[in-house]
């Protein structure tokens, strides 16, 4: 019976700032805010100095705490209106946990909710401290909170009518089309990002909660994902519901349909 493979990895520190090996929109086509100067009066300061502004309502209703690993998509400007930074631009949203960003855009994370865009203006003492080499003075953000990627899908008893079935049983849906065109075979080797649900809606696994891809040899895990992934590209995002038997089983916990939401990043 094979088994997922699990590969415990250093926890990788994730700042803002890194760049990505994705499609760029030039900076000039992403507007500079006309209040990158200066908070304007309506935006909202807290006791530590971090001002903030919504600029679109949210949808969800939980807000992230320190420990949560989010999702976000932001472009950041210097208060003269330089961009240093975009995952906007690079069309890839970032996934880091709350308590691994600068103390200001942590700050300011953790009032939103899914769905909700805000503009933060961040001081120095809650951006990088005047370290050298990185964005001085205020820094502006605009954020949005995209998902909540390691809390349990809404789906996550059954699959949805729109999912497609395979005829071994396997369910899926894809959440984010991919980039790439070529399918991985059993002989690859892939590096992926992944969490991993029961359907009571209990996390047992998640890559992205020890700050790493894995990667791992395609005909090395559970039959499930060695069928799953071969039908995905590089950069897409799907979500599987796998019965016990293309599982584990039932032979070793955890026991049911596991459900997964499974970003391919590479094929080697």
């Amino acid at each position: 019976m094979r088994i997922l493979v699990k590969i415990f990895c250093c926890t990788l520190v994730i700042m803002i700032g890194a760049a990505a090996a994705w499609p760029q929109t030039p900076a000039s086509q992403i507007p500079v805010p006309s209040d990158v100067a200066a908070p304007p009066a309506d935006a909202t300061t807290t006791k530590s100095g971090l001002a903030s502004k919504v600029l679109k309502p949210g949808t969800g209703t939980i807000h992230p705490g320190k420990e949560e690993i989010v999702t976000l998509d932001y472009s950041g400007w210097t208060s003269d209106g330089k961009m240093f930074d975009s995952s906007v631009a690079r069309h890839r949203p970032v996934t880091v946990q709350v308590k691994r960003l600068i103390p200001g855009f942590a700050e300011g994370v953790e009032l939103m909710v899914v769905g909700e865009t805000r503009r933060l203006w961040i001081p120095q003492s809650l951006a990088y401290k005047g370290q050298s080499g990185k964005p001085q003075g205020t820094l502006v953000f605009d954020v949005t909170l995209v998902e909540l990627p390691t809390r349990a899908p809404a789906d996550v008893k059954a699959p949805p009518a729109d999912a497609t079935r395979t005829k071994s049983g396997l369910a899926y849906k894809v959440l984010t089309p991919g980039t790439g065109t070529r399918h991985p075979n059993r002989a690859d080797t892939v590096t992926v990002q992944y969490t991993g649900w029961s359907t009571d809606g209990k996390m047992f696994d998640s890559s992205l909660t020890r700050g790493t891809p894995s990667s791992f040899a395609l005909d090395r895990v559970i039959p499930g994902w060695t069928e799953g992934i071969a039908l995905m590209v590089e950069g897409e995002k799907t979500r599987f519901w796998i019965p016990e038997r293309l599982a584990y089983g039932g032979n070793q916990p955890p026991f049911g349909m596991l459900v997964f939401d499974v970003e391919l990043l590479k094929i080697q």
